[in-house]
């Protein structure tokens, strides 16, 4: 028994001594999520921002953020008047789309979509009007441009289904804010 004690210890300090001179497996790390190029499509559009209407004036501030290790874009908006809505933009991995949700009090939209041609967002979907009262959408989409002053051009149009024509549902001008 003596002398099995004794070889068992001589096996275990043979086998600490080979581990801390054997060579360490080739550990693998794997690569950082969201690097491929699509994810940075909608880059233009994140940081802080006054928002403009058509005849110039402050319309809301929009703040823009690239999150989760750049596999999410989040948007916060507040309006002239003190109201809010936020949404969640990213690549739908399910079909290689950009998809955006957006949700405040007064309505909800959810669509997709890519990069055109131009180099602007193009998003087409849904909106929904009203808390609480699901069932009386239109089809919508929305447009993101950046322009070569840095500002981003953002032009919303919904569907009529009765006319069957696009109208225009809000145009904004995003501008930069200045560091104070």
């Amino acid at each position: 028994m003596k002398y099995l004690v004794l070889s068992s210890a001589m096996l275990l300090a043979a086998s600490c001594a080979h581990a801390q001179t054997a060579p360490a497996a080739a550990v693998q790390t794997p690569p950082p999520p969201c690097t491929d190029p699509q994810f940075d499509d909608f880059d233009f559009w994140v940081g802080e921002w006054d928002v403009y209407g058509p005849q110039g004036k402050l319309a809301g501030t929009n703040s823009i953020r690239k999150e989760e290790y750049g596999c999410l874009i989040t948007e916060h908006w507040v309006n002239a008047g003190g109201q809010t809505g936020q949404s969640y933009n990213f690549v739908d991995l399910a079909s290689g789309n950009w998809r955006q949700v957006w949700v405040s009090a007064g309505a909800t939209i959810d669509y997709s979509g890519g990069l055109n041609d131009k180099g602007a967002m193009v998003l087409e979907g849904v909106i929904g009007y009203g808390a609480g009262q699901p069932g009386n959408g239109a089809k919508f989409r929305g447009t993101w441009t950046p322009n070569a002053d840095g500002t981003v051009t953002q032009y919303f149009q919904q569907y009529d289904d009765e006319k069957k024509v696009w109208n225009d549902w809000f145009t904004g001008t995003y501008r930069r804010k200045t560091a104070e």
